[in-house]
C-alpha cells in the first residue's frame, strides 16, 4: 500500500492558500456566515460518521483485552503524556498556540478508516483494528475536551468546559446518535453511495479548514511568525510519531502479542484523526483567533501517518506473503 497524495490532501493545501489569499468570506462576519456554517458542517460530518459506524462489528474483536489496553493507553495516555513533555521542553521558544495545537493532536482519538485499511493491507488483525478504532472515536468525544480543559487550566487559562460539553452533545453526539438510529433504514443507501458520502464528508472538512485559517489570517496571527513555525511543526510531528511507533512495537512484544495484534496496535495506537479533529476543534477553540495555528500539527501529522503507515503496511504484507 503506497502513499498517494490524493485530492483531499491537495484540497487542504488549496483551502489554506485560499484562506491566505481571500480570508474575508470565511472569517467571522463574512458572507459565508461561518458561525452557523461551521456548526452545520460539524453536525453533517458526525451524522455521516454515525451512519457509517457499525457497532455490531465490535463484537468480533472484543475479547482480546491486552491489545485493546495497549491501543487505548497509547491513544489517550501515552500520547497526552508525550504532549505534556513536549510542552515542558518547548516552553520559551515555541509559541503558546502551537504548543496548544500539539497537545490537541495528542489528545485526539485514533482514525477509523485509515487504521483499518492499513491493518488490512499489512495482514494484521482486522477485527481488533475495527473494534479499537471505533471505540477510540467514542471515547474521544468525552476524553479529548477534558484533556484540553486540564492542560488549559494547568497553564492558568480560563476554560469553562461545560459550554463546550453542551456544544459537543448538541452538534457532535446528537448527530452521531441520529446517524446510528437511522442505520437500519439508511445503511443500504449509505453502502451504495459510500464514495459520494465520503466526498461530501471531505468537502465539509475542507470548508472547516478554510474557515479556521481565514479567521487566523484576518486577525493577523500569522504576521507574528515566520517560516520557522512550519519547521517546528514538522519536526515536532515527526518526533511524536517516531516515539509512538517505537513504543507501540516494543510494548506489543512486551505484552507477548502475536504479530497480527501488534500490527493492529501500531496502526491504531499511532494514528490521530483529522476528520474528527477539525470539527471538534471548532467546538473547543471556536472563539480562539489562532485556530488555524492550533490545527497545524494535526494537518502535518495526517499525511505523515499515511505515508509512513503505507510503507510499513507494504513491508509487513510482503513478509507475511513470504512466510505463507
Amino acid at each position: 500500500m503506497k502513499f498517494k497524495f490524493d485530492w483531499f490532501l491537495k484540497g487542504m493545501l488549496v483551502a489554506v492558500a485560499l484562506a491566505f489569499i481571500w480570508p474575508s468570506p470565511g472569517a467571522k462576519g463574512g458572507f459565508l456566515h461561518p458561525e452557523l456554517l461551521n456548526k452545520i458542517g460539524i453536525a453533517l460530518v458526525f451524522f455521516l460518521n454515525g451512519l457509517g459506524l457499525s457497532l455490531a462489528s465490535l463484537k468480533d474483536g472484543a475479547l482480546r483485552w491486552k491489545v485493546h489496553l495497549l491501543i487505548q493507553a497509547s491513544t489517550f495516555l501515552i500520547f497526552p503524556g508525550l504532549g505534556w513533555l513536549l510542552l515542558m521542553a518547548s516552553t520559551g521558544w515555541m509559541s503558546a498556540d502551537l504548543q496548544l495545537g500539539f497537545f490537541y493532536l495528542c489528545a485526539l482519538p485514533s482514525t477509523v478508516s485509515s487504521s483499518v485499511a492499513l491493518t488490512v493491507a499489512a495482514r494484521g488483525n482486522v477485527p481488533v483494528a475495527v473494534f479499537n478504532a471505533t471505540l477510540s472515536s467514542l471515547i474521544g468525544v468525552v476524553l479529548t475536551p477534558f484533556w484540553m480543559a486540564w492542560i488549559l487550566g494547568s497553564s492558568g487559562a480560563v476554560f469553562d468546559v461545560w459550554p463546550v460539553i453542551v456544544d459537543l452533545l448538541l452538534w457532535l453526539v446528537l448527530p452521531l446518535v441520529l446517524g446510528q438510529l437511522l442505520r437500519p433504514v439508511l445503511a443500504g443507501w449509505a453502502g451504495r453511495h459510500k464514495s459520494r458520502i465520503q466526498v461530501v464528508d471531505r468537502l465539509t472538512i475542507l470548508t472547516l479548514v478554510y474557515t479556521s485559517f481565514a479567521d487566523t489570517v484576518k486577525e493577523g496571527v500569522w504576521s507574528s511568525y515566520g517560516p520557522l513555525i512550519l519547521l517546528e511543526t514538522v519536526v515536532g510531528s515527526v518526533l511524536l510519531f517516531a516515539i509512538v511507533l517505537v513504543l507501540t512495537r516494543l510494548l506489543g512484544r512486551l505484552f507477548g502479542l502475536p504479530i497480527e495484534d501488534r500490527i493492529a496496535a501500531v496502526f491504531c495506537g499511532s494514528k490521530k484523526t483529522l476528520a474528527s479533529g477539525v470539527p471538534m476543534a471548532h467546538l473547543i477553540f471556536g472563539a480562539n483567533p489562532a485556530l488555524g495555528l492550533i490545527l497545524m500539527p494535526i494537518m502535518i501529522y495526517h499525511p505523515l501517518q499515511l505515508a509512513v503507515g503505507g510503507v510499513l503496511a507494504q513491508r509487513w504484507a510482503e513478509r507475511g506473503a513470504a512466510e505463507s
